[in-house]
């Protein structure tokens, strides 16, 4: 690739069947970082393979709709990896390790993953920084270990540190998309990063929305994206608002199984507080092993955030000021209002291959 060129184009090979090949060509914005050693590096196939045991099923650390992730140690440098391998049978995982590799690459942040490299010599290929424990939502809803409030407050910390630099402090906005425990990973220490930035868009700051076909993942998306599909900050700010309650409460966003007024975790929320009982939500797991205070700035924040109507919301750095006792509790009304535009009460939801939404279902 030729230095200074920040706009190149890659054709590869997908194998469909054993002796018959495609040809997708798709246009990729790089910066020059690409082309002088900086930012991640280009691997070949056989490497990758070679890290991962030739993609191993005991080296597997867990499948998406759009692939696979495998743990690998680079041969060079007894580097530890987490290497995710598209589907073949994806054409939307194809967009998603397009936006992957252009918009991470430009990102450098410590609560965000980093991107040591890629490959699309036979298979599209992602390598990222390998984080021991996991990802949040091991922890918060299957048991892994039961995170102490000091962690799940650092957590949060972390996650509004990391949407701030994505919203106001990078050479462009970047909406995210897709905010969820799923995606947010926890380094040795237990710092949160946030990953999978496959359904993320650069935006002008000046702009600060993009209207785009509905992305995301059910119980996480704002109100206003299922009318308009409008990402803007403020949506992802909603999403932020979700993952910060379920810390809080130790719950997933919807829960179908349980009782009416429950399934909703931000229905029930301010439900709690309407009935001036909020610290009663909080995660009956911690044995009330917390502290009060943060509980209920963490439980504020998080209601300010999935405020229905958009203006409503705080930014991140608003919330980033609560959360730091920078700032008063935010006044919530005690019944939060309508919003004034109608949300379908139906609507196709696909969990691989979408042709019209980009939508999937917590896991």
């Amino acid at each position: 690739m030729k230095q200074n060129k920040d706009l190149f184009k890659f054709f590869f090979w997908w194998k469909r069947k054993e002796n018959e090949q495609d040809v997708l060509g798709f246009d990729v914005s790089f910066g020059d970082e690409f082309g002088n050693g900086m930012g991640p590096r280009k691997f070949s196939y056989n490497e990758l393979a070679k890290a991962t045991n030739n993609f191993a099923d005991d080296e597997k650390l867990g499948e998406g709709g759009f692939g696979a992730v495998y743990k690998g140690v680079l041969r060079d440098s007894s580097t530890n990896v987490a290497v995710k391998r598209i589907s073949r049978s994806s054409k939307q995982g194809i967009k998603e390790y397009a936006s992957e590799v252009k918009i991470i690459s430009r990102l450098r942040h410590k609560n965000l993953v980093k991107l040591i490299g890629w490959c699309h010599e036979k298979e599209l290929l992602l390598a990222y920084e390998f984080l021991l424990h996991g990802s949040l939502d091991f922890h918060l809803f299957k048991g892994r270990s039961l995170l102490p409030w000091e962690i799940r407050y650092k957590i949060v910390q972390g996650l509004a540190s990391a949407l701030l630099y994505l919203h106001e402090e990078g050479d462009f906005c970047v909406l995210h998309r897709d905010i969820k425990a799923n995606n947010i990973m926890l380094d040795s220490a237990f710092n949160a990063k946030l990953g999978d930035f496959g359904l993320a868009r650069l935006v002008d700051h000046g702009k600060g929305s993009q209207t785009t076909l509905l992305a995301g993942t059910m119980g996480y998306i704002a109100p206003e994206c299922h009318r308009k599909g409008k990402a803007s900050k403020e949506s992802d700010v909603y999403s932020f608002g979700v993952v910060t309650l379920e810390i809080a409460c130790g719950r997933r966003s919807i829960e179908p199984t349980f009782d009416e007024q429950e399934v909703s975790l931000v229905d029930w929320v301010w439900e709690a507080y309407r009935n001036e009982m909020l610290l009663g939500v909080a995660d009956k797991k911690l044995s009330a092993d917390f502290n009060a205070k943060e509980m209920e700035c963490l439980l504020h924040v998080g209601l300010w955030c999935v405020h229905p109507s958009p203006s409503m919301r705080p930014s991140i750095r608003q919330a980033i000021q609560v959360l730091n006792f920078e700032a008063m509790l935010p006044n919530l009304k005690c019944k939060v209002p309508i919003p004034n535009y109608d949300i379908p009460s139906t609507f196709v939801i696909k969990t691989s291959e979408p042709s019209s939404l980009s939508i999937t279902l917590p896991r």
